[in-house]
């Protein structure tokens, strides 16, 4: 069975009372706009959240019957970010602490712990998609010593928690542009030798068209390299096809808290969008900003949804499905162009609804919803 869900990193929360809020205020108000029995949530724990709920089976269970009476479901966690992601200024803090530390490795075995507990009845595993390891810089021997230690351990941790609750869990690494696996050709090359039975690749759609993937070549090198596809992030990018033409429209997008990598189609990359307008880089661009998936951008600028789209369609092509969790990620929404924000809570489930309604089309009938 297909998972569709929509990720909660949306939302500013810290604590498990947060969490409960976030559901109320925007959960239930999105599944009732969508006329749904269930609705699948990508939840994100802040550590401290998670630590907290790994520690104690009541919480566990409690959190539980609080998603069961509202009509909701959690097949896989956001572990990308371990805490304030809401913080005024964000940018390179999403990548700390990395893989090469044990505040990591705790970090993901707290979530897998909470979500063996959180799966319903019928989910046949839980996923948890996390950092591609590491911001690219710094990084030596050294660091990717540690880092794969620390990846057999977590595969270790996640064999021990599937014996213990019979609920496997599989942990995918994120390519993202500016770490050290960038890209799916990265991954096939400084991922090889994990556990595939419980590591694999969490395949955001926006990084993999930010990247200048295409999406039969990159899901062909995949599964060459023998790594699953352990969740995929329905989500688009910005693109500007001149950007000396769409310079203005742009600067709109600027803003203090993410970071928004930039790469030409000619291989020229900037970490950031304004140090991209600043050097005047050649386009055509893709930007690492996650738009709504229902609403294009303003004119001249586009999105990546014709990349998307095909690359849902390559995912489903085989005589199975090559991933069945899907998770729709635009946690972008509270720093968009003002006039494209969402004016109240109301408006952002509606948003949010809307997105979910996008990516419903694009998936089998039979999709858990």
């Amino acid at each position: 069975m297909l998972h569709l869900s929509y990720c909660t990193n949306v939302h500013p929360a810290e604590d498990l009372a947060g969490i409960l809020a976030q559901f109320d205020t925007y959960a239930v108000a999105v599944r009732r706009e969508l006329a749904a029995d269930v609705l699948g949530l990508g939840l994100w724990l802040p550590a401290p959240a998670a630590a907290e709920l790994a520690a104690d089976a009541g919480l566990r269970r409690r959190l539980r019957r609080e998603l069961d009476v509202r009509g909701l479901e959690v097949v896989t966690l956001n572990g990308f970010p371990h805490r304030a992601f809401h913080a005024p200024v964000v940018k390179h803090a999403v990548y700390h602490p990395d893989w090469t530390s044990r505040q990591r490795l705790t970090y993901t075995l707290d979530l897998a712990r909470v979500l063996a507990d959180l799966l319903p009845d019928g989910a046949a595993r839980g996923s948890v998609s996390t950092l591609p390891l590491a911001w690219r810089l710094p990084w030596d021997h050294a660091r990717a010593d540690a880092a794969r230690r620390h990846l057999d351990e977590l595969a270790r941790g996640l064999d021990d928690l599937a014996a213990a609750t019979g609920r496997p869990v599989r942990v995918g690494f994120e390519p993202e542009p500016g770490c050290v696996v960038e890209n799916t050709a990265q991954a096939a090359a400084l991922l090889s030798g994990i556990d595939t039975r419980w590591l694999g690749v969490c395949l955001d759609l926006a990084h993999l068209a930010v990247a200048w993937e295409e999406p039969a070549a990159a899901l062909d090198r995949l599964r060459a390299a023998g790594l699953p596809v352990v969740k995929v992030q329905l989500s688009a990018a910005l693109e500007a096809a001149d950007p000396a033409a769409a310079a203005e429209a742009l600067r709109a997008y600027v803003e203090p808290r993410f970071l928004h990598q930039t790469r030409s189609s000619l291989g020229v990359a900037a970490d950031d969008l304004d140090q991209a307008l600043g050097e005047r880089l050649p386009g055509p661009w893709r930007v690492h900003y996650h738009v709504p998936l229902h609403a294009a951008p303003a004119a001249p600028l586009t999105s990546t949804m014709p990349l998307l789209r095909a690359a849902v369609r390559e995912l489903l092509a085989g005589p199975e499905p090559a991933c069945d969790h899907f998770d729709v990620e635009t946690y972008t929404w509270d720093v968009l162009p003002p006039e494209q924000r969402p004016r109240d809570a109301a408006a952002l489930a509606r948003g949010i609804a809307a997105e979910l309604a996008v990516a419903r089309s694009l998936l089998p009938a039979e999709v858990s919803r």
